[in-house]
């Protein structure tokens, strides 16, 4: 400890999906902590809603596009933290042996492509500055979800960035980068509001603390995370399910 109160001053921050609600949480809160935050998704009318909410920088890119998301870091003098929280398309409610192979693997091949590719473009700045953090949400899930739920290849999703994450972790902390999943055991806030009553409880009802990680709890650990205050931690998933997931 430097004594030094935790901030983000002086850094630039890349969310990928910085519109939606996850996204848009870490993004106010990076804001707050003096970052200078930049928006890239698919919508642009969300997009300059957001940015324009925040005063934040945003530009419309395809995360799942690999020259897009290159030309749009390139662009960047320095990417000092990037956010990948895209939707990851993933098809639930359909049993396996009922869902075609495409629904299967749509989330695992959205997430595992765009999360490769927006962290390889924010690499290729880290290692340059010999210093970044690379941030990606959702991790290992509640082991009962599959007892519960219809969750297609989701699951099989988060496990696949989980294993990114832990090699990119290792290939890049010599160059002083860190990678870091904020584990989720899902955010009530984030369910549209015509499904959450069930959710919800469901989601507390798995808790060690009877309550659920808000969208302020969310954005108030990625700041902790991606600032000095987190510099000890890489190839690591940070729990914020309020022991839906301990051990």
């Amino acid at each position: 400890m430097t004594g030094e109160p935790m901030n983000l001053n002086g850094k630039t921050a890349v969310i990928y999906g910085g519109a939606g609600n996850v996204g848009g949480a870490i993004a106010a809160a990076f804001t707050e902590a003096g970052a200078s935050v930049h928006l890239a998704g698919r919508t642009e009318a969300t997009l300059k809603a957001k940015a324009t909410e925040l005063g934040a920088e945003y530009a419309v890119v395809d995360a799942l596009d690999e020259q897009a998301v290159d030309r749009h870091a390139a662009a960047f003098e320095r990417i000092d933290i990037s956010v990948n929280v895209t939707t990851d398309n993933d098809v639930q409610g359909t049993p396996m042996v009922e869902m075609s192979v495409d629904d299967y693997l749509s989330p695992v091949v959205s997430a595992v492509r765009s999360k490769f590719l927006t962290a390889r473009a924010a690499a290729r700045h880290m290692i340059r500055q010999r210093s970044g953090v690379i941030l990606f949400f959702g991790g290992t899930g509640e082991p009962s979800a599959h007892r519960k739920w219809q969750l297609g290849g989701l699951l099989v999703a988060f496990d696949a960035v989980e294993s990114m994450r832990r090699q990119l972790a290792a290939e890049l902390g010599p160059h002083g980068v860190r990678v870091v999943t904020l584990q989720t055991g899902g955010i009530p806030e984030s369910v549209p509001a015509e499904h959450r009553a069930p959710i919800e409880e469901d989601i507390v009802g798995d808790t060690l603390l009877g309550r659920a990680a808000t969208l302020g709890d969310v954005g108030r650990t990625a700041v902790f995370a991606a600032s000095d205050w987190g510099r000890t931690i890489t190839g690591a998933q940070v729990n914020i399910t309020c022991g839906s997931v301990f051990g």
